[in-house]
């Protein structure tokens, strides 16, 4: 198994790769007991690891009680199919998530000096934001191309804004430079990034960095304006939910 470290500030993701290096090296099941010795974790944090990971289906648990490697664990770990197993994993987290939340679901990385917006998951009662102006355009406006931005070094974020116009989309879109790089600058790591309609009139949008090695991604979601007054909260609950994304992304093959 080969293990992408995550950023420094995703411990429960670190946790979580720990376990099933340790989970991996015991073929006949590991108790839970033991694991926590292993790890060095007490029991109400050790229960909270092995919930999300049986719930992910990166462990079960054996008859006898003990826990060993699941199948979404083996697809991703796995040289077959990797690709499409991780973009199947990932759909499927997504589409539990734009369920929980009430909110269109979005998972982005930079790429090769782009936004790019790689998998979504909305519905009718969720629905997708309007992409009336092309996302690799709009970074300096929408929630996902902040919190990508926001992961890059000053000489990446001025590179980016450098090839990419800070056209104004709405009244509310940020158009100076200086301005823009002094909130990215400031903005907590930890923290989602928010669009109050600065991408676009109707919608408000957050974001949160999902950093793995040199991977610079954001999960990120949207809701109409109506909706404002549940998008703290559904930020917040997207920042804990972005450990299982950040976990997939994580196993290699």
């Amino acid at each position: 198994m080969a293990l992408n470290e995550p950023a420094e500030s995703h411990h429960p993701v670190q946790e979580a790769l720990r376990a099933l290096d340790v989970v991996a090296r015991h073929p006949a099941g590991i108790t839970d007991a033991e694991l926590g010795r292993q790890l060095d974790l007490g029991p109400r944090r050790l229960t909270t690891l092995l919930r999300m990971l049986r719930r992910e289906g990166y462990v079960l648990r054996l008859p006898d009680g003990a826990y060993a490697v699941g199948d979404a664990f083996a697809r991703l770990t796995s040289t077959d199919g990797h690709e499409e197993a991780l973009r199947e994993k990932l759909q499927r987290t997504l589409d539990r998530l734009r369920d929980d939340v009430g909110a269109a679901i979005y998972l982005s990385r930079y790429d090769d000096g782009e936004v790019r917006v790689t998998q979504c998951a909305a519905g009718p009662g969720a629905p997708a934001v309007n992409e009336w102006v092309d996302f690799r355009w709009a970074a300096h406006a929408s929630a996902v191309g902040k919190s990508l931005l926001g992961q890059l070094d000053r000489d990446g974020r001025r590179d980016h804004l450098s090839r990419h116009r800070m056209a104004r989309l709405t009244s509310r879109t940020i158009t100076s430079e200086r301005l823009l790089l002094t909130h990215l600058e400031a903005q907590p790591p930890s923290a989602p990034v928010l669009d109050l309609q600065e991408y676009a009139v109707g919608t408000v949008c957050a974001a949160v960095a999902l950093s793995a090695g040199e991977r610079v991604g954001s999960l990120a979601l949207s809701m109409p304006v109506s909706q404002a007054h549940r998008l703290r909260r559904a930020a917040d609950r997207l920042h804990q939910e972005a450990a299982p994304v950040l976990l997939s992304l994580s196993l290699q093959p």
